[in-house]
């Protein structure tokens, strides 16, 4: 895991090392092991190195194939390094390292050689003999990667910071961006809250050649055929059990200490489990326990601790550590979120402990149907028939319905009830905003509130209603909340203390498979239900049938005591800023304060988080 940066020029080669030099040192968190930088024509490549496969110093970055001809800056790790190396018949190899696998992979088989690759990537190679250069980020994106365009070239990091860094570009604020951050409490790629910054998608690649940009997605999770036919429940448990193993064993190939979270739920228990059956060393597992009975879960991680007997590290916090912590994790937020305090913290242990790469249990939610929404999704689809209802009659039943019991909940379904048709694209977006439209268009008439990326993106997926509902919903999070959500977040805050984590539900090949299940063998008759038959007897019945808990930090409390000053200067220059109608805002502010309604802290609190964020890493460079 590492931090890449650089500049490349469309006409003419100039040396950027200055310019790539400040961009590395917004990046130094991320690589505290070793940095490089290359000037090479009309590319000026930059590495910060965290170390983790082959630590000599003979892989460290930017990286020349044997030839001379390819430069190669990458972030993350391709786990089957080894398999494709093989391949690699005749090729001088001159370390162990993934990197040189990677840009002698690019040197045989150009873009094609990404669907050879099993891991998280974002990478740069710049060809020197055709003057181009070439960007790719891995399947799920659970590696990020930034760019822009400026007069005469192009820019990139791992981190928007990094590329504002640069001093390149002329940054504004993005008012659609804004609209997209305030209903999902974040902006979804390719979009950025700065205008002119894309993210490079998920599964896609750029390249930049004879003045052109070509751009191609080389990965969709829209997958072949449903499973049917020959194939058997059985059959099917045996598939998921097996490419879990697979993945968990790929993700434990390191050079530096390893070990997993472990909060005793379902998926973590599930890692932690087949980890200690591949591994041929004791279990480091890390879980964060708490005094406060309501939301400790240390009987359950010490109970799968013990029942596989890892060496287990439970680490107590109380919730005020998180409170002390968040300064720090606002400042170490790259892209604004309503969430991630929580991870930037458990990171901050688990890197004290001296372990430098985490499994984690993420992604069984998405792939099991774990959340509630998914069946929420299939009872709309059972229901088609109220849909053949004419619109009018529907949208009178959802405002009688808020009326009787108003709410964020019954919002959301006057929402769907208002809508076409029950399908993907309408459902979901209702089923995950923050902010209603309507809500945006009281807090500012500035606002474009009638764009919606989330609804455009489903609208354009091609396939994607052709698969089993579950399967829909699980796409849709993927695409969507998993990616610019989950996975940023965990980037983000993890990298901030030069933690890996890795997440072997999000291996693509398991993916893939998953994603073909008919919904009668994934449907959750209880937690999981697949993932739990697929690795039975693994997981214990105190563990798949607990109380479901999670850890919810108190932050209605905070905003009303400890954060109020800060929230409150921070509201009102955000308001300032959209020109939003300042009754609407304070009118929000006051029931809150009054506690007649708690539930309005998170729609609150992305505002004051996307001021702060505005305030620190915008500003700095519009005022100047």
């Amino acid at each position: 895991m590492c931090g890449i940066a650089g500049i490349y020029h469309l006409e003419r080669p100039a040396d950027e090392r200055a310019a790539v030099t400040r961009m590395m040192d917004a990046l130094a968190h991320r690589g505290p092991d070793a940095e490089g930088c290359v000037h090479a024509g009309r590319a000026t490549l930059g590495h910060r190195r965290l170390s983790i496969i082959d630590l000599s110093q003979a892989a460290n970055q930017p990286f020349e194939d044997a030839s001379g001809r390819y430069v190669l800056v990458f972030n993350g790790e391709v786990y089957n390094f080894r398999e494709v190396r093989a391949q690699l018949k005749g090729y001088p190899f001159r370390t162990q390292s993934d990197t040189e696998v990677v840009v002698a992979a690019y040197a045989r088989w150009g873009a094609a050689c990404l669907e050879r690759f099993n891991g998280m990537f974002a990478l740069a190679v710049y060809d020197r003999e055709e003057e181009s250069l070439f960007l790719a980020r891995d399947r799920l994106g659970i590696k990020p990667l930034y760019f822009a365009s400026f007069e005469g070239g192009l820019v990139f990091a791992s981190e928007l910071r990094a590329l504002l860094a640069a001093g390149k570009l002329n940054p504004r604020l993005d008012k659609r961006a804004v609209v997209d951050y305030l209903s999902y409490q974040t902006v979804h790629a390719p979009a950025t809250i700065v205008a002119g910054v894309e993210q490079l998608e998920a599964g896609s690649y750029l390249l930049v050649k004879d003045g052109q940009m070509q751009r191609a997605a080389w990965w969709s999770p829209i997958v072949g055929d449903t499973l049917n036919g020959h194939h058997s429940y059985e059959t099917v448990r045996q598939q998921v059990r097996e490419r879990l193993l697979r993945s968990v064993e790929r993700r434990l190939v390191s050079d530096v200490p390893i070990g997993a979270f472990l909060s005793g739920g379902i998926d973590s228990s599930a890692v932690v489990a087949l980890m200690a059956q591949v591994s041929d060393q004791k279990v480091d597992t890390f879980s964060i326990v708490f005094e406060e009975a309501a939301f400790d879960e240390s009987p359950y991680s010490r109970l799968i601790a013990e029942r596989y007997g890892t060496r287990h590290h439970p680490i107590l916090l109380k919730p005020n550590a998180f409170l002390e912590d968040l300064p720090a994790a606002l400042k170490a937020m790259d892209a604004p979120s309503g969430d991630g305090v929580n991870t930037y913290t458990v990171s901050k242990v688990t890197k004290a402990q001296g372990i430098t790469v985490a499994l984690s249990g993420l992604g069984g939610d998405e792939l099991f149907a774990g959340y509630p929404y998914f069946l929420q999704f299939l009872k709309f689809n059972h229901w088609r028939w109220l849909w053949k209802l004419p619109v009018g009659l529907r949208k009178s039943l959802g405002a009688l319905l808020q009326t009787l019991r108003p709410g964020h909940r019954q919002e959301k379904l006057r929402a769907i009830l208002g809508a076409p048709t029950p399908a993907i694209e309408h459902v979901y977006p209702a089923l995950r905003k923050v902010l209603s439209p309507r809500d945006l268009g009281r807090l500012s008439p500035r606002l474009p509130v009638h764009s919606d990326a989330v609804h455009s993106s489903l609208q354009n997926e091609e396939g994607l209603q052709g698969m089993p509902l579950l399967s829909q919903f699980s796409v849709a999070d993927l695409r969507h909340y998993t990616l610019n959500v989950l996975l940023r977040d965990t980037d983000q805050m993890s990298m901030a203390h030069a933690l890996e984590v890795r997440v072997p539900f999000f291996d693509h090949e398991l993916v893939e498979y998953v994603l073909r299940i008919p919904d009668r063998w994934k449907y959750p008759t209880f937690a999981k239900k697949l993932l739990v038959e697929a690795l039975d007897p693994l997981l214990p019945p105190e563990i798949v049938f607990r109380r479901k808990m999670g850890f919810f930090l108190p932050w209605a409390v905070w905003m009303k005591n400890e954060l109020r000053p800060f929230c409150e200067q921070r509201l009102q220059a955000f308001a300032e800023r959209l020109g939003s109608a300042p009754a609407y805002l304070d009118a929000m502010w006051q029931t809150f304060l009054q506690g007649r309604d708690d539930r309005l802290w998170s729609r609150l609190w992305v505002m004051v988080v996307l001021e702060d964020w505005l305030q620190r890493n915008l500003d700095p460079y519009t005022n100047a």
